[in-house]
């Protein structure tokens, strides 16, 4: 890495496609959330109470006024001084929001369809609901090969492929560690060294059997479980954006889905050409970001170390699993990973797989991805201060804030 000049943030520039040489109007900008506990002056590690919620919300450009971070809005609303309609609704352990420029013709009823569908989607993926499609695969896949859906067999496939891109620091098949560590049911716990053995037998792609001619999933023993939390929300937003890029007026669009992933369709209202302006938070500062996102037509999910821990017998555990090994990632860990992708489900997967890696393993993914873009917050040892390290952003997708310890990666 060699050190980067500090850009400001906020810096406007037109999109492709822009007529005048006059400024456009600034977009809407996605910022930080404000944190639940504020991080304290010269802490080298983030605060434990930051959240994945807590990365990013959605700020009027003029006019309205933001909502309390602690009450979601109403469910059906209109933001950025009247020019979006946002729709939310609660889904997958989280909200799921739509924001749709008001002018567009049935803008409402569009937000609503699009939520139905992450309901009709919800109701197929949660593992927390016996009678889920998933939940009836994990129970009976062992036994013998079970008929799924091709949205189902589509997801799976898709885990499968990016868990071989990133060589098994994403695994959609490591539901039984999840289990074993209390991150899905509950309470949280360090498992004996016996009960995380017997969970990393039961965990792997290597334990699927997929059949795509007969669209077939099978286990090849029991207790395995499949655990769409690192790509269901994804999935999800990029079902939804496909449902509204098919809409038959066209129309740009923000898609959030646990206010940690999203998908940004289009450019946003009275900013043609332009792109979306994200806020990424500084784990280590929540008041302060490290920078701006720029996005058009591309996916973004946040993960890290600093996102949902525990205490346990005097340490700290992240919520987020080594596959490999069957245990936390650790403390020197990246604090967050922010990747961008062409989808939202690949960015949900890839942002933990690298959280997971840290950018000296992403690396050799990322020199094979060029179309995936990432953004480490690490460590400095200085504070509340950060270094940075960018892989695949250009200028035009990422402007960092004016943060000692910036750098770049070649």
């Amino acid at each position: 890495m060699v050190p980067s000049r500090p850009r400001p943030s906020g810096i406007d520039r037109p999109g492709p496609g822009s007529l005048s040489r006059s400024a456009p109007p600034s977009p809407p900008t996605v910022p930080d959330r404000d944190p639940i506990r504020a991080a304290r002056p010269g802490v080298s590690r983030p605060p434990s109470s930051v959240s994945r919620r807590d990365l990013f919300r959605f700020r009027p450009s003029r006019g309205a006024e933001g909502s309390d971070p602690a009450e979601p809005p109403p469910a059906l609303d209109r933001v950025n001084g009247g020019d979006l309609i946002l729709a939310r609704r609660p889904a997958m352990g989280s909200y799921f929001d739509v924001r749709i420029p008001a002018r567009t013709p049935g803008a409402a009823a569009l937000a609503q369809s699009a939520l139905d569908l992450i309901d009709a989607i919800e109701h197929r993926l949660t593992i927390y609901r016996d009678d889920s499609e998933v939940s009836l695969v994990n129970a009976s896949a062992h036994e013998r090969p079970v008929p799924v859906s091709a949205e189902l067999f589509e997801l799976i496939a898709l885990g499968v492929r990016l868990g071989e891109q990133t060589e098994g620091a994403y695994d959609v098949a490591s539901g039984a560690l999840s289990l074993a560590w209390g991150f899905i049911r509950g309470p949280k716990r360090v498992p004996t060294p016996e009960e995380l053995a017997d969970a990393r037998s039961r965990s792997g792609r290597h334990r699927l059997r997929l059949d795509p001619e007969a669209r077939t999933v099978a286990f090849d023993r029991p207790g395995v479980v499949l655990n769409f939390g690192a790509i269901g929300k994804g999935y999800a937003i990029d079902r939804v954006a496909e449902l509204i890029k098919g809409y038959w007026f066209p129309t740009g669009a923000l898609v959030h889905g646990g206010q940690s992933s999203l998908y940004a369709i289009g450019s946003p209202p009275d900013h043609f050409g332009g792109r979306w302006q994200i806020r990424v938070a500084n784990p280590f500062d929540p008041g302060r970001p490290v920078g701006t996102l720029h996005l058009r037509n591309r996916g973004l999910a946040t993960s890290g170390s600093s996102i949902q821990r525990f205490e346990a017998g005097g340490r700290v555990y992240s919520h987020l699993i080594d596959p490999r090994t069957g245990r936390p990632i650790g403390e020197d860990s990246p604090a967050s990973v922010t990747v961008l992708a062409p989808t939202a489900a690949e960015a949900d997967a890839l942002s933990t797989a690298f959280s997971v890696l840290g950018p000296e393993g992403a690396a050799p993914i990322l020199r094979e991805r060029s179309d995936v873009g990432a953004l480490f917050v690490l460590p400095s040892g200085d504070g509340d201060r950060p270094a940075l390290a960018t892989f695949n952003l250009t200028d035009r997708d990422f402007a960092a804030d004016a943060l000692d310890g910036a750098a770049d990666s070649p």
